[in-house]
């Protein structure tokens, strides 16, 4: 038999494209358009519906670059269209772009209510079902003019100013070339029997494609096809098409194999709460979505959708009360499905474990009191990396699954699991799920499908997996044409069998067909995007600051509202809360947002960091007394300087170190007993000596604190990734402009490119860390800044902190696996060391780190650390990092763990001083310093009593004795939400004597407790 295969693929292409997908609204007129553009930011409904309106015709160009065009569109439906379906199809200027990516538009009535959204992939809005004709109608759009992606004129991924903030936002006019053209506004009559018909042949020919050329359901397919296409008459679609549909039956009513892989699709829009976009803008786009999708689940009852981020919902609720109106309406009939259990999907590589417990703590507490919904999924399909505390965090929060696919962006090692239980640091395991679609905005292609089957990985032991569909990262959500594909996918021979359901139904199924799935142990490391552990680096330091000041306000505020009756400030520490935990969204924490966010973001850091500090410094104040001494208030969970943890004292100012000129007469000698720090007259440091150790901690010859300047231009993604090549060339820093004793330590100043570098290294008496206090004007472009540590130590793994604990990676490069780990995540510290001695760096900022090492000539083994410190990316912002910075880190001669631990903290929680008269005996206190307090506050539920977050930091078992500063009425242990968990009287937590509480934790173990004071122990 003659093969006529290829002639009638094509044949099938352009037939679908050019004549019958046209067919669905061939029968048109023109509507009535007007226009209005909205000066400024967008305006309310209220005010684009009474705004004066001129007329355009199609053709007409509008919108400048973040600007908003609101269109009137009018018309009537002619009375010979009676008893027919008849739409707007309206193209406000669409291009090839995916939804979320261009132009997008939201359509109001008369009212102000809303009918639905528009974008490249949905461009219909329903006038008015079967009815008699000649009605009138009149619709309002409000249209964004969101430059497309990649950006008007620009390469894909080359620097562009199109992400800057809009003109108007700095008082200037409105510029810019309009970036779209209005290309079609009809009312047409829509054809039901052609619209079916271009969805089976969608679904058949995707199909057909996917199939491998010797399967005979391929040719059947593609000869069912060809008969549909022959009884196609192209001058009479509509008449033709229910022949042609017929043709098509057989091919549409085989059934699936009985051993066919199972896929639970899942409506989904992913939405990323800023990125190319403003958060203003991303609010409009969850509009637009939720919009389309109750639009959609009134035509289609089976449908189920799944929204993430509260934080999303939160904005509907406050800013489009009747959007919100229809979400609560569709949670009522099971189709509107909250999941994922955060406020928004976060990074989770930097974001703090305080801050991380928070997101879930707010997720889940909204989802609760808004819809009664107990979440038992984290959703995260789209984060760069995922740390090791998080099984247990989400234990924690009765989080039971966890579902991401970023992980298939590895490009060295392919993950070996789609289906297993994810195990962190502490032992607790997550059943988890990677689709093997290796998306999240799929379409319910037949490619996606078949890709989804052949990748899928646990196909000896079980035979579903979940499949999120819906135009995401610009939203846009599904569509009526992937349902129309899930239809015909329920039993079809050749795929898949397709059923949508919810998230919580595919878990439950797929562990009770799975319960011993394959065990990963650790982090889910991403072996790509290493770049966002520094890109953007204000913004990191804004989220820094603002976790270790919320700790500060909510201790202080706790303790003096148990011991002065100070009114505990719960709606601002809410408030704040929420918004620091929006600004850790996963491409706002990261750096890989356009240059208007992470401006914006800088300013809401600004203001948090004030308002904090006002907080923090009331409470203080109302603690201190009145008085002329100073009162040193110490947040950190461990004594110093005479000052208990977590409380305060009447103290004098420490002396500081004084700085001896080196013997040789070149340099400067830091010595106070502990260490011996030598800098010679480059600025470098030559030795760090551990006095009692009588141990040199640098190598050989080798010079710390080294600055160097690495080329760093990626592949593709500029702000996201830092290639492996970057190493292959490098400038050390080694010239200084001067080196000089300063009050406090050294000053050296360098001048590199067209930057300037000043450093202050000090050494404080008592301490065994040299501080470097570092002022960066940077200028350079596309270049990675990286500080030197080389030491003489044979570390066979580094300790990087990590929320609530740390984890240990290899420093050596035996597998792809490890090699892959070049650059990667440490919170305020990381350690190496051998037994019984070792060294740390600790740091205020910095999150990129890097650990490699070396053996000498001498048989001794260097391993050097490395701080990533700034980078200079010039996409999506080509102005990323530039100016001024200012950044700290220390070096920790002679540490171990527990050292480490107490650095970090001390290093990112300064003391306070305050004027008044009295000290502060903490609230509570632990006679074990491997029982770290990470939270300190009073309950939400305004109760009085008072919480702590406590957990095993150094990674081994602990037992502890905690005492109350306050009568203590009873102790009860809480989940993060602070509700009592589940059995939790036969854990190893007992009140013994008084005010004491022992307990016992495993490694890195959490624990919530809940201290409820004594009735009638008031304030003192």
């Amino acid at each position: 038999m003659h093969s006529n295969r290829h002639l009638t693929e094509q044949r099938l292409d352009r037939v679908l494209n050019q004549r019958i997908r046209p067919a669905v609204h061939a029968r048109c007129v023109p509507l009535q358009v007007e226009i209005w553009n909205s000066p400024g930011e967008p305006v309310p409904v209220s005010q684009g519906l009474a705004a004066p309106y001129q007329p355009v015709s199609v053709g007409h160009r509008w919108g400048p670059a973040w600007s908003t065009s609101w269109f009137k569109v009018s018309g009537h439906v002619p009375r010979e269209w009676a008893g027919q379906r008849v739409e707007v199809v309206l193209d406000i200027g669409f291009d090839v772009t995916g939804p979320g990516f261009s132009t997008e538009g939201l359509v109001h009535r008369p009212d102000g209510t809303v009918v639905k959204a528009l974008n490249p992939r949905n461009s219909w809005v329903p006038v008015c079902d079967p009815a008699d004709g000649g009605e009138e109608f009149t619709y309002y759009v409000e249209a964004a003019a969101n430059p497309t992606v990649p950006f008007p004129g620009e390469p894909h991924h080359s620097p562009t100013r199109a992400g800057d903030r809009a003109p108007w936002l700095a008082g200037e006019e409105s510029s810019g070339e309009p970036l779209y053209r209005l290309r079609r506004a009809d009312l047409a009559v829509f054809d039901p029997d052609v619209w079916e018909l271009v969805q089976d042949l969608d679904v058949l020919g995707q199909l057909m494609h996917a199939l491998p050329e010797e399967d005979p359901r391929r040719w059947q397919i593609l000869h069912a096809i060809e008969r549909a296409l022959d009884a196609v008459d192209l001058q009479d679609i509509s008449r033709s098409a229910p022949a042609a549909r017929e043709a098509l039956k057989p091919a549409l009513s085989s059934s699936a194999s009985a051993g066919a892989h199972r896929i639970s699709a899942v409506g989904h829009a992913h939405i990323d709460t800023a990125w190319l976009w403003p958060l203003r803008e991303a609010a409009r786009k969850v509009t637009r979505t939720l919009s389309n999708v109750t639009q959609l689940m009134d035509d289609h009852p089976d449908f189920r959708f799944a929204m993430s981020q509260a934080q999303q919902l939160a904005w509907m609720k406050e800013r489009r009360p009747d959007v919100y109106a229809r979400v609560l309406e569709k949670v009522e009939t099971g189709q509107f499905l909250p999941v994922g259990s955060l406020w928004v999907e976060p990074d989770t590589n930097i974001t703090g474990g305080e801050a991380f417990a928070r997101q879930l703590v707010h997720g889940k507490r909204f989802y609760l009191e808004e819809f009664g919904v107990e979440t038992e999924e984290m959703w995260l399909p789209d984060t760069f990396g995922y740390n090791a505390a998080m099984p247990q965090l989400m234990k924690l929060a009765g989080v039971r699954w966890f579902l991401t696919q970023k992980i298939s962006w590895n490009t060295t090692n392919k993950f070996p699991h789609h289906t297993f239980w994810w195990e962190g640091i502490d032992g607790t395991r997550i059943f988890s799920h990677f689709p093997p679609v290796d998306t999240y905005n799929s379409e319910l292609s037949g490619t996606e499908l078949a890709h989804g089957v052949r990748n899928f990985q646990e196909k000896a032991a079980t035979n579903c997996s979940l499949l999120p569909f819906g135009y995401g990262d610009g939203g846009g959500g599904p569509t009526r044409e992937m349902l129309a594909r899930a239809e015909r996918l329920v039993d079809l021979e050749g795929s898949a069998r397709v059923a949508i359901e919810r998230p919580a139904d595919f878990f439950a199924r797929a562990q009770a067909e799975y319960p011993d799935a394959p065990v990963w142990v650790g982090e889910l490391y991403l072996e790509f995007h290493r770049g966002t552990l520094t890109s953007q680096l204000r913004t990191k330091q804004g989220n820094r600051r603002s976790e270790h000041l919320l700790r500060e306000a909510e201790l202080w505020s706790a303790i003096a509202a148990v011991r002065t009756g100070f009114a505990y400030p719960y709606d601002s520490l809410d408030r704040l809360w929420k918004t620091v935990l929006l600004h850790q969204f996963h491409d706002i924490l990261p750096g890989s947002s356009i240059a208007w966010v992470h401006q914006e973001a800088e300013e809401t850091y600004a203001a948090v960091t004030a308002e904090l500090r006002g907080l923090v410094e009331a409470a203080q104040r109302a603690l201190a007394g009145d008085g002329n001494d100073t009162v040193v208030f110490n947040a950190a969970p461990f004594a110093r300087g005479g000052v208990a943890a977590l409380g305060a004292s009447v103290r004098t100012q420490e002396p500081q170190q004084p700085v001896s000129p080196a013997p040789s007469g070149n340099g400067y000698v830091l010595d106070n007993g502990l260490v011996r720090v030598e800098i010679d007259g480059r600025g470098l440091v030559t030795s760090a000596f551990d006095i009692e150790a009588g141990r040199e901690a640098l190598a050989p010859g080798a010079t710390a604190n080294l600055l160097q300047l690495h080329q760093d231009f990626p592949n593709e993604y500029d702000a996201w990734d830092i290639d492996a090549f970057y190493r292959n060339s490098v400038h050390n820093l080694l010239d200084a402009d001067s080196v000089s004793a300063v009050d406090g330590g050294v000053l050296v100043v360098r001048t590199f490119g067209d930057s300037r570098i000043e450093q202050l290294l000090s050494l404080r008496e008592g301490s065994r860390r040299l501080d470097i206090d570092t002022g960066i004007d940077w200028h350079e472009k596309e270049k990675l800044l990286k500080a030197a540590f080389p030491l003489d130590v044979r570390a066979a793994h580094s300790s990087a902190e990590i929320p609530f604990g740390h984890v240990q990676r290899p420093t050596h490069t035996n597998t792809s696996w490890d090699a892959a780990k070049f650059e990667i995540c440490a919170h305020r510290f990381l350690h190496v060391g051998e037994r019984g001695w070792g060294a740390a760096l600790v740091n205020d900022s910095t999150y990129g780190h890097e650990v490699t090492r070396d053996v000498r000539s001498d048989g001794g083994t260097t391993t050097t650390v490395r701080l990533s410190l700034l980078r200079s990316p010039r996409f999506p912002d080509p102005e990323a990092d530039q100016g001024h910075h200012r950044l700290k880190y220390g070096f920790v001669i002679g540490a171990g763990i527990a050292d480490t631990v107490r650095e970090g903290y001390a290093f990112n929680l300064p003391e306070r001083a305050v004027p008044g008269s009295s000290g502060v005996e903490p609230l509570i206190t632990t006679d074990n310093e491997a029982v770290v307090m990470e939270a300190v506050k009073l309950a939400d539920d305004r109760s009085g009593d008072v919480v702590v977050r406590l957990y095993e930091a150094h990674g081994g078992r602990a037992q502890a004795v905690l005492t109350t500063g306050f009568p203590l009425e009873s102790v009860t242990v809480t989940d993060l939400l602070e509700r009592a968990q589940d059995g939790w009287e036969s854990r190893d937590v007992a009140q013994s004597e008084g005010r004491q509480v022992r307990l016992k934790l495993r490694p890195f173990e959490i624990l919530t407790l809940r201290f409820r004071i004594q009735d009638g122990a008031g304030p003192e």
